[in-house]
C-alpha cells in the first residue's frame, strides 16, 4: 500500500476520541490545575497578606477584609460610599443608571440632603463620591475630604477631640499609587478599626 493509499484511509471514531480526551487532560492539566496552583504558591510566597484576602484583624480574630467595603450604622463610625450591592461581595455591581437618568438625580439629591444633615455641614460641602456608588458596590476607599467632612460627628459621637480623630484620618491616608495614579485615599473598614484601638 502507497502513502496515496495510506492517506485515502478513514480515521477511526475511537483514534479520534482518545486523541480529543488526551489533548483535554493535558490542556486542562497545564493550564488549569499546574498553572494555577504555581501561580497561586508564588502568590502566597511572595505576597501572602493579599493572596489571603487582606483579612484585617481584631484582637488576633479577623473582622473584615480591607477589599471590601462594610456599612457602619453607629453615629461614631465613619460611613463609606454607597452601595448598589448593599455590600454584598457575592453581589457585587453598580446601580446601571446613566448620569441623565431622572432617577438617579432624585437619589443623590435625597441622598446629598440626609448626609449634610448627618455630618453637619451645607449640602454643597458633601463630597461627591458619598454620594455616589462604586461600579463594584463595594469599593473599600472614600476621598479625603470624604473622610474630613466626617471627623466632627465622629468625634462628638466617640466625645474625643476633633484633632484626635484628624490625625485618625491622617494616618490612614494613603498616597496615589506610586505617587501618580488615582486621589489620595482613605480606607474606611481600617479607619474605623484605628477609631476602635484609639483610647
Amino acid at each position: 500500500m502507497d502513502i496515496a493509499q495510506q492517506q485515502d484511509l478513514p480515521i477511526g471514531t475511537g483514534a479520534l476520541w482518545r486523541a480529543a480526551v488526551a489533548l483535554m487532560a493535558i490542556t486542562l492539566g497545564l493550564f488549569g490545575f499546574s498553572y494555577s496552583l504555581l501561580s497561586s504558591g508564588i502568590d502566597g510566597v511572595l505576597f501572602p497578606y493579599h493572596a489571603h484576602g487582606s483579612i484585617l484583624l481584631r484582637d488576633g480574630k479577623p473582622v473584615a477584609s480591607e477589599l471590601v467595603a462594610q456599612p457602619f450604622a453607629a453615629p461614631g463610625y465613619f460611613q463609606p460610599r454607597p452601595s448598589a450591592a448593599k455590600y454584598d461581595p457575592m453581589n457585587a455591581a453598580g446601580s446601571n443608571l446613566a448620569r441623565t437618568n431622572p432617577d438617579l438625580r432624585k437619589q443623590v439629591a435625597q441622598l446629598r440632603d440626609e448626609i449634610a444633615r448627618r455630618d453637619g455641614i451645607a449640602p454643597a460641602q458633601v463630597a461627591d463620591d458619598l454620594l455616589t456608588q462604586s461600579g463594584s458596590g463595594v469599593d473599600p476607599d472614600i476621598s479625603v475630604q470624604a473622610a474630613m467632612q466626617q471627623v466632627v460627628r465622629v468625634a462628638r459621637a466617640r466625645d474625643v477631640p476633633d484633632a484626635d480623630v484628624r490625625r485618625l484620618v491622617d494616618a490612614n491616608t494613603r498616597a496615589p499609587q506610586f505617587g501618580i495614579f488615582g486621589p489620595a485615599r482613605v480606607n474606611v473598614v481600617r479607619l474605623n478599626l484605628a477609631l476602635d484601638a484609639h483610647r
